[in-house]
């Protein structure tokens, strides 16, 4: 940018409000605490956001237009962090994408130009068509949200849409000018990029696979307390070497299940047993098929084989996470749940390690409990980046 001090984009088109987050009834709607009490505001964004979206965590809205299909007076456009506000409106990051390609701030891609917005290809609609000195070339932007120390991974959620687009993407680059898509890492402190392989297996293989035939880029963008981004985006490594060792169907997993009320379950080999209400996790493993482990869980009809197949039967699945590894991580990982559960369930789940159990207890829902989404940032991004490359030394 000629003037780094000048205001390159200001993310807000009015005047900031901040409040703090309390609930999301809905993938579309929060309600957060502001000095004019608890209002409702539009999320534009379908993601988890379960790093983010913790109780308490500051918010920054802004006053919705006036409309008749308005529900809420307010819209999130973004969290605070300790490292700084983080965008949620998935809309505005179009519009930021469009400044850096008329600019020629995207490295790399400095010859780009939008003759575009909203394109459709075929069966497919793109965010952009662009103009490049060897032809016209459609081309996707994402937003992401979800990092950890100094990688970002996309995406918080699994996207059918998303692998689409890259397939198509791919298709049409075998044939002519190889299309372009653009991560906007909302974060000016990464270092790194990956397709996130825990949430979306396919599409993250999807990417992949497209990385000959597709220009893939990931940015970071650092925001003010504002919402302004005054200095050019830095260009973020992709080390596939990371996802061609960990990108398989095998690793580990929590099941976390709710317990409505406390009751008396015979568990197999461990006999009886009470177990109080609350939310429960339990850490597993499957060296293979871990897809096909996780649904076996989610389904209530089958052969009881394991403990948690007893369980399993008197409550409601919350949601089971991967941790994609190459690496026996089940142990480490029931250790670091077990150290901020309030009990555990000794010999449960374990009887094939020395474990004392892999089934801890909470009291409320372990994703709103800032410690155990730490220990998922740790597993599933940050151990990853902590790896020696191949072939580097001690």
């Amino acid at each position: 940018m000629k003037n780094e001090g000048s205001v390159f984009y200001r993310a807000a088109r009015g005047d900031l409000k901040r409040g703090k987050f309390l609930s999301r009834p809905n993938r579309f709607i929060v309600t957060c605490v502001t000095d004019s009490g608890i209002v409702s505001a539009y999320l534009p964004n379908p993601g988890r956001l379960w790093e983010l979206l913790l109780p308490g965590v500051p918010v920054l809205l802004e006053k919705a237009g006036e409309g008749p299909n308005r529900n809420t007076g307010y819209t999130v456009l973004a969290v605070e962090t300790e490292r700084g506000p983080v965008m949620l409106h998935t809309h505005r990051t179009n519009d930021v994408a469009e400044r850096l390609f008329g600019e020629g701030l995207i490295p790399g891609w400095e010859k780009a130009r939008v003759a575009k917005r909203e394109t459709t290809c075929g069966r497919s609609r793109f965010d952009f068509l662009l103009e490049l000195p060897e032809g016209s070339v459609p081309a996707e932007v994402k937003s992401c949200t979800l990092f950890g120390n100094t990688l970002a991974m996309f995406p918080d959620a699994p996207s059918e849409r998303a692998r689409r687009h890259i397939l198509h993407l791919a298709e049409i680059g075998r044939t002519g000018p190889r299309p372009l898509v653009l991560f906007l890492v909302q974060s000016g402190n990464m270092k790194y990029f990956l397709p996130d392989f825990h949430t979306d297996f396919e599409f993250a293989r999807a990417l992949y696979e497209a990385r000959n035939h597709v220009d893939i880029k990931a940015v970071g963008i650092e925001w003010s307390p504002c919402l302004e981004m005054k200095r050019a985006p830095c260009e973020l490594d992709l080390p596939w070497h990371i996802f061609e060792r960990h990108g398989i169907d095998g690793g580990a997993y929590l099941l976390l299940l709710k317990l409505d009320k406390s009751r008396s379950v015979s568990t197999g080999s461990l006999g009886e047993i009470e177990f109080p209400s609350g939310h429960y996790c339990y850490v597993g493993s499957a060296r293979r098929n871990l897809k096909s482990r996780m649904a076996r869980h989610l389904r209530r009809r089958k052969n009881f084989h394991w403990h948690i197949d007893y369980l399993r039967e008197h409550c409601e699945v919350k949601v089971c996470i991967p941790v994609r590894s190459a690496e026996d991580l089940e142990c480490s990982l029931a250790s670091a749940v077990g150290d901020i559960a309030e009990n555990s369930v000794h010999g449960f789940g374990s009887s094939d390690c020395s474990c004392g159990s892999h089934l801890f207890r909470f009291s409320s829902d372990p994703l709103k409990n800032r410690n155990f989404v730490k220990i998922l940032i740790d597993f599933r991004i940050n151990r990853l980046v902590a790896e020696k490359k191949p072939g580097q030394g001690a």
